[in-house]
């Protein structure tokens, strides 16, 4: 480890356990520094700070890995720009997160901690001005609902189609969702349930969350005719074509989203790779789209379906966490694995996975809230 990286990381701890303080301080500074940017951000502040947090603790867990700390930034960046952050913000932000860690700490903050921090926000602000000046993309798409779907009390299952540019992306990445009408200035991120289309349109699946302000707007709100914002693509759980390997997909209600948009990629061309998809929920009605699953599975033999229900006496399939049911087959140390659900169910997956000796480089997932 860097002496850089060990500064930051000890530093870090002096203030984890009041990081909630951090996030605080640092929006009540800066609004208070450039009341103009408070139009930036949405009204209830509480997923923003925590969102703060969890790009700190990503970027300062990724400083010794340039190439991981550079992409990680700079698709920060480009994701900022559906904010209207200019550049010049970038300081600004990066001088009240200094301040507001050396306020938090008190005493216990020391120069060379201060000297650590000023040079990793030099590095983090380059990274993501980069981002967001290198991407030939709009900041966002307005997108018109074309189909809206109710698939139980609390999930949905959207069509839409942009209406600008068409929106390049690849089978498994997700974008950030805005519904103006209805929660302005609020993006969440959705995965997108298909592979790009001749027309462009995308599928989106959510669940509506207990306090999620965008989940539940589209889940009960949305009707066909109204108007999102999606914003640029992003994600790393896409299909290698040149891997010889099997495919395993481990997924999670809605996080089922992703699988399907591989599913039909792979539809496209697979001849020669067999894919094993364990789809799990807490009940059968979390098995939202198993129908579907179901004839894909009768018109491609390559493709394997194993549901699994943890919490449902009368389920007839496999019981238990996702899993734990795939810890009942194998091997799998020979296979490229996709993850995709809450990330309690990510969390959990990838503990198992490591139990069960897949090689880390075989496996594949993106980490984001669904609120």
């Amino acid at each position: 480890m860097s002496n850089l990286a060990q500064l930051l990381k000890e530093s870090w701890v002096l203030v984890e356990e009041e990081h909630d303080q951090v996030a605080g301080y640092f929006y009540a500074r800066l609004f208070l520094d450039r009341p103009d940017l408070r139009q930036l951000f949405p009204v209830q502040m509480d997923t923003q700070r925590r969102c703060l947090i969890e790009a700190i603790v990503s970027a300062v867990g990724s400083i010794d890995d340039p190439e991981q700390f550079a992409d990680y930034l700079q698709s920060l960046g480009r994701a900022h720009r559906k904010f209207h952050v200019q550049a010049a913000d970038y300081a600004a932000f990066g001088g009240m997160l200094l301040e507001a860690l050396r306020t938090v700490a008190g005493d216990r903050w020391s120069f060379e901690y201060d000297e650590a921090w000023g040079a990793a926000l030099e590095m983090l602000t380059t990274n993501l001005v980069i981002g967001a000046e290198s991407d030939p993309n709009p900041a966002f798409w307005h997108a018109e609902v074309l189909d809206h779907e109710r698939r139980g009390a609390d999930v949905a299952v959207l069509t839409c189609r942009p209406l600008q540019h068409r929106l390049e992306y690849q089978a498994g990445q997700y974008v950030s969702v805005e519904v103006p009408r209805y929660q302005p200035r609020l993006w969440r991120s959705y995965s997108i349930a298909n592979a790009p289309r001749a027309d462009n349109t995308l599928e989106f699946h959510v669940r509506a969350a207990a306090a999620g302000w965008v989940s539940s707007a589209l889940v009960r709100r949305v009707r066909p005719g109204d108007l999102l914002r999606v914003a640029a693509p992003m994600g790393t759980m896409v299909l290698d074509r040149d891997s010889p390997r099997d495919i395993v997909c481990l997924a999670g209600g809605v996080g089922f989203a992703p699988v399907k948009a591989l599913i039909d990629e792979l539809t496209r061309y697979n001849r020669s790779r067999w894919v094993h998809v364990y789809l799990g929920g807490r009940t059968r009605d979390d098995l939202y789209d198993l129908p579907e699953l179901s004839q894909l599975c009768a018109a491609y033999p390559w493709l394997n379906v194993v549901p699994c229900c943890s919490d449902d006496p009368g389920w007839t399939g496999e019981h238990g966490e996702v899993a734990d049911v795939l810890a009942r087959y194998g091997p799998w140390y020979e296979h490229d694995f996709f993850v995709a659900g809450s990330a309690g169910m990510v969390r959990s997956s990838l503990r198992r996975l490591a139990e069960l000796d897949v090689p880390a480089d075989h496996i594949r997932y993106d980490s984001f809230g669904e609120v």
